[in-house]
């Protein structure tokens, strides 16, 4: 079986993860194929990466050995699922990125012993970082599947049941990183700065500061007290910011996404 991917969906998710495994080189654009019951959405595709859209799917299925399924919650997975089920191979791989969808569900509508991952890809597919959660059932081989996951960004794997602390922290993580860098930008607008200095210098000491937690591997209350001498300007604007209940707002949202995370989960298992 050759190295063959097969997308069913071509949404903008899916279209993320072609662009990052063409240009890591993970797959040529000839063994990528792409299914949409959008036609526009296939054209769109193949003009811009090249990849293959004009098979019916289930001839391209025969050949997969990984087959991601891209469809939105909402459309018939078990339609999806029973034609997956009588043309693919029993030795492709099923890798899902549907929201809320688990792998038990999964394996009831296949009906077959597959391997099957399900997979809450990052946002950052573009960059090569930031970590996307993968979930394994117990056919599936992590050692197979990695160099396909790790060729649109960083990869953890974590058990099911974390699926969706991991959506509402780490997937939605970025988020909380441009809103911060949008609001620290404003604040250096407000106090006098032109637009792009403070844009200019609040990447470079995101960045940074990145950085050096990464290096020092100090705790960020270390570098904070390395930082800010005593009534200093640092220390200032952090009782400031800590009368602002920064950090407790900010474990709100988490765990406010978590709880959608769980509800839309809920309502896709219903």
């Amino acid at each position: 079986m050759r190295n063959h991917v097969h997308f069913i969906g071509g949404g903008q998710m899916s279209e993320a993860i072609i662009r990052a495994l063409l240009k890591n080189r993970v797959f040529n654009s000839n063994n990528i194929t792409v299914t949409d019951l959008n036609k526009e959405r296939e054209q769109h595709l193949t003009e811009t990466y090249q990849v293959v859209t004009d098979q019916k799917e289930e001839d391209v299925l025969t050949q997969a050995n990984l087959i991601v399924i891209g469809v939105r919650p909402q459309d018939d997975l078990k339609t999806v699922c029973q034609t997956i089920y009588e043309h693919a191979s029993d030795q492709a791989t099923i890798v899902s990125i549907v929201a809320g969808v688990t792998i038990a569900q999964f394996e009831a509508w296949l009906d077959s012993d597959r391997a099957i991952a399900r997979v809450i890809p990052n946002t950052l597919t573009d960059t090569g970082r930031g970590y996307s959660g993968v979930a394994l059932n117990a056919y599936a081989n992590q050692a197979d599947l990695d160099p396909f996951l790790n060729g649109f960004g960083k990869v953890t794997h974590i058990d099911e049941a974390l699926i969706d602390a991991f959506t509402g922290y780490g997937v939605a993580g970025p988020n909380y990183i441009y809103y911060f860098i949008e609001s620290l930008v404003d604040a250096g607008v407000l106090a006098g700065l032109p637009r792009d200095m403070a844009w200019e210098v609040a990447l470079e000491n995101m960045v940074g500061a990145v950085e050096m937690l990464n290096e020092s591997g100090k705790h960020p209350r270390q570098l904070l007290d390395i930082n800010n001498s005593p009534a200093g300007v640092g220390m200032n604007g952090l009782h400031q910011l800590n009368a602002s209940d920064f950090a407790a707002g900010l474990q709100r949202s988490v765990l406010k996404a978590v709880e959608r995370t769980t509800e839309l989960s809920n309502q896709e298992g219903d």
